[in-house]
């Protein structure tokens, strides 16, 4: 099947190596970074949700605004807007995009960071919170007539919601964690599961724990997998750009606080293991930075890093999210070397599948 190439868009520039500058919400640097994935044939960009950051509602709005067939992947932490406002919020973007809107839930995997905005529900709650909210946003987008809800954090009585999505039956849900507890919330609910990058193996360990769960509630997800590439035009030169970008990584500061959630601990386990891991992937950024959140690299030139990540494409990652530590340079490349190649080898791939 075709893979869907995922970026990243932000309100302003910045990464691991480049300080924030300039606004919190840049409407150029937003209206620019939509342009450069659209140019350089992304499907969609990841909008991501931080506790201090813009409100990605608006950011796609304008990005949506300049651009004509980029999709939007909003990241949403349930518990801090009702699910049926959610809902309808979701749909009026998916209909200002004409079709072009899919939501990425994420219950937040640090307590601190769900405390700044007033909530105190720990892990377990936080993922049993989402699968009811992930369950009534798809009620509000497909009832015919009012419904009532009673569960553990929602009562309804008489929802409704008159807009709907401009995609049948809905939006696509995405979804994504670490734990058990992510996969029994995600299991009855998840279009597609976001994992982090790990070694094959342990992907394709994870994924079937995934799909096993997923069965039960007769679901067959598809998966998308983040990395970090860093390309040149030679091996040896994207592994030299790879050290610098480390050094300026480490001359930044440390990886600060341990993370809590278990899909870094995952990512750290795997760099105490090894240094590097099947062809290209490199743990030391994720170690460097406390694996905060997308944070393994796959280092050479573009046709390397494009193999290895048909290895993943291979396990059923259709779904391949990129980002680089220079975000616009890197996308325009990603554009002009990699993703080109990668969809020249899932062509192949697909073709000796059906042989």
């Amino acid at each position: 099947m075709p893979v869907e190439m995922i970026g990243w868009i932000a309100p302003r520039v910045s990464s691991e190596i480049i300080p924030p500058r300039g606004p919190a919400f840049s409407n150029a640097v937003i209206a620019e970074t939509a342009r450069v994935h659209e140019d350089a044939d992304f499907d969609r960009v990841l909008i991501g949700y931080f506790s201090d950051a813009p409100d990605g509602f608006m950011l796609g709005a304008h990005a949506a605004s300049v651009t004509k067939r980029l999709g939007f992947l909003l990241a949403h932490r349930p518990g801090f807007v009702a699910p049926t406002v959610a809902a309808r919020k979701l749909a009026s973007f998916d209909q200002l995009t004409e079709g072009r809107a899919a939501v990425h839930l994420i219950a937040g995997g640090s307590d601190a960071d769900q405390a700044k905005d007033g909530d105190y529900a720990d892990h377990a709650a936080r993922y049993r919170r989402l699968s009811e909210y992930a369950g009534l946003l798809r009620r509000s987008w497909t009832e015919p007539t009012p419904f009532d809800h009673a569960g553990e954090f929602y009562r309804l009585e008489g929802a409704y919601a008159d807009v709907r999505c401009a995609q049948a039956p809905h939006m696509p849900i995405y979804g994504g964690g670490g734990s058990d507890a992510a996969i029994q919330a995600l299991a009855p609910h998840a279009d597609t599961f976001m994992l982090w990058g790990e070694p094959l193996a342990d992907t394709a360990a994870f994924m079937g724990r995934v799909r096993t769960a997923a069965a039960a509630h007769g679901q067959r997800p598809n998966f998308s997998l983040s990395t970090r590439p860093i390309l040149a035009e030679t091996d040896a030169k994207a592994w030299d750009r790879a050290r610098a970008i480390l050094a300026e990584v480490e001359r930044a500061g440390g990886p600060g606080p341990a993370r809590q959630n278990e899909g870094s601990k995952r990512l750290l386990a795997a760099a105490a293991s090894s240094e590097v891991h099947d062809a290209c992937l490199w743990m030391k950024l994720a170690e460097a930075t406390g694996a905060r959140g997308n944070s393994t690299a796959l280092v050479g030139a573009p046709d390397t890093v494009a193999r290895a990540m048909i290895e993943y494409y291979k396990l059923g990652a259709t779904s391949l999210l990129i980002r680089g530590y220079d975000p616009l340079p890197d996308a325009v490349q990603y554009g002009r070397e990699l993703i080109p190649e990668v969809r020249r080898l899932v062509k192949e791939v697909d073709a000796g599948a059906h042989a």
